[in-house]
């Protein structure tokens, strides 16, 4: 049997029957090629124009589909039509991916993956962007795109910069548990299969009657947790750059259908008003014992994608499509992705991506004001008003959809969140989370790459280390001892601001790109 189903008759994007598709048409033999070759110019006019915008983050990934279905009931804490009774089915696309690396970068690098989720439910589409981690780097989103930009490429070399990297880490101390969680085993999932996913931030639920709470969502592998070691990554990562997207590919195609069980964790409002720490803070997680999880859930992939292109790259997540009875919390990094995912969008795929069929609410009927734009893909709601009040049969607001209320009576400012107690889940973390093995695995992982830094970098994140622990901060500085002196010994070629750290203001690129701006200033 044929693998593809495609028409017998190869046509142009017109629909044009084509005769030859391997010969040019051209003045004789060896002579000049027509621009009346519509054939030519179709082809190519389209292969020009392939490639979009990839993603400035999360770029290289793998996807799936497949469906949620309720095991539990939480009607009292969410009206959501998703979760309104135990048994009921809602299809999902799940995308998997790394953060920092380029589409073509390899999937088993140590670095966060991302886990997003999109619920197609008769309410509008629902999105979870979450990572395998409860946690993250920062906790005010004005750091973002600086945060991003020292994950990426130097300006200047083009070359990935363990200066950049650490530089910021180590001035940022709030990343430091979601540094030390990197730089253990779970840093390296085997795959995308073996791993827990998290919605990450706080969000907001509210049930029929209008009582709000306080959530954070879970969803943990069914597989069991696997990770690789870093031999074993590394390997992959030059021999087989795409083993977590072939390993989901093909445990589906196998019919081994991946799953993981859903929960939520749920905090009054009470609760958080008197909680120990921001309950909004994304750098730090809520006690499974003091807010147990919740069984809500099974999520199961049962579908490839059947064109990457269509259904995972064009596929886009948006923290602020949320049915009714889930609403945002005041997280800072939620609030912040509110505004930035869509307008990433907007910027990638188009004004109308929501069109595509991959990110369109195809259970909802969709009916707005909006018109026109690129690429308007359907009937572009025909001749209904498009203006709102109007006097015709258009659609009208719904009281019941309107959004809870809450309060704010703070002065308005920019608040420094910066030492909101940065150390004691760390501490926790290190000394009760990790046994004896792991602790030396994270600390051997995290000197190895922060060798790579200046030194007096290294001196700042060592001092951020040993304020989480003594013991964390004097082995990885025992670590950096025994690198740095090998590194002198065999004469290997260091940065030399990593040698001579008291000369590195004059030659960093930064720096010295300083110093041009100076010089021009004063002529």
């Amino acid at each position: 049997a044929a693998i593809w189903s495609r028409p017998d008759t190869l046509t142009t994007g017109a629909g044009h029957p084509v005769g030859d598709k391997l010969n040019l048409q051209t003045a004789g033999p060896r002579g000049p090629l027509l621009v009346q070759d519509v054939v030519f110019t179709d082809e190519m006019a389209h292969f020009d124009r392939e490639r979009i915008p990839e993603r400035v983050v999360h770029a290289k990934g793998g996807g799936a589909f497949g469906y949620f279905e309720v095991t539990h009931d939480i009607t009292r804490y969410c009206k959501a039509k998703l979760f309104e009774h135990v048994g009921k089915t809602t299809p999902i696309a799940v995308r998997f991916s790394t953060v920092a690396g380029e589409s073509g970068s390899a999937d088993t690098v140590r670095d966060p993956r991302g886990f997003a989720v999109k619920f197609y439910t008769e309410e509008g589409n629902w999105d979870l962007t979450g990572n395998n981690t409860p946690i993250f780097f920062i906790r005010d989103a004005l750091l973002f795109p600086s945060f991003i930009h020292s994950q990426k490429r130097n300006p200047q070399t083009h070359m990935k910069d363990p200066d950049m990297v650490w530089d910021f880490w180590s001035l940022r101390p709030e990343s430091l548990h979601q540094v030390s969680f990197l730089f253990s085993d779970r840093g390296l999932p085997d795959g995308f299969r073996h791993m827990n996913g998290y919605g990450s931030h706080t969000f907001k639920l509210v049930n029929a009657n209008g009582e709000r709470f306080y959530c954070k969502f879970h969803y943990k592998t069914d597989q069991g947790i696997k990770n690789l070691t870093v031999e074993e990554a590394d390997r992959l990562a030059s021999t087989n750059p795409d083993y977590a997207i072939g390993d989901l590919f093909n445990a589906i195609a196998n019919g081994n259908f991946p799953s993981w069980t859903f929960y939520i964790q749920v905090m009054t409002f009470e609760q958080a008003e008197k909680f120990q720490f921001n309950p909004f803070d994304l750098t730090k997680v809520w006690s499974h014992k003091e807010y147990p999880l919740i069984p809500v859930g099974k999520m199961v992939l049962n579908r490839n994608p059947v064109n990457y292109f269509a259904e995972v790259e064009q596929l886009a997540f948006d923290p602020s499509n949320m049915p009714p009875g889930v609403e945002p919390s005041p997280d800072k990094m939620l609030q912040g992705r509110l505004f930035s995912y869509p307008d990433t969008h907007r910027h990638r795929l188009g004004a109308n991506y929501l069109q595509l069929p991959v990110n369109c609410p195809f259970r909802a009927r969709v009916s707005n004001y909006q018109r026109d734009g690129p690429m308007c893909m359907f009937d572009n709601q025909g001749g209904a008003p498009n203006y709102y009040p109007n006097s015709f049969s258009a659609p009208e607001t719904q009281p019941q959809f309107v959004e809870s209320k809450f309060k704010v009576s703070a002065d308005v400012a920019r608040y420094n969140s910066e030492d909101e107690d940065n150390v004691t889940q760390v501490r926790a973390f290190y000394t009760q989370v990790l046994n004896e093995q792991e602790r030396q695995r994270l600390c051997q992982n995290m000197a190895g790459a922060l060798k790579g830094a200046q030194l007096f970098i290294q001196k700042r994140m060592v001092e951020n280390l040993k304020a989480v622990h003594p013991d964390y901060g004097n082995r990885v500085q025992a670590l950096l001892n025994k690198y740095n002196a090998e590194a002198k010994k065999v004469k290997v070629r260091l940065p030399l601001w990593s040698v001579h750290p008291s000369i590195h203001p004059s030659i960093h690129p930064f720096v010295h790109r300083k110093q041009i701006l100076i010089a021009l200033v004063i002529l």
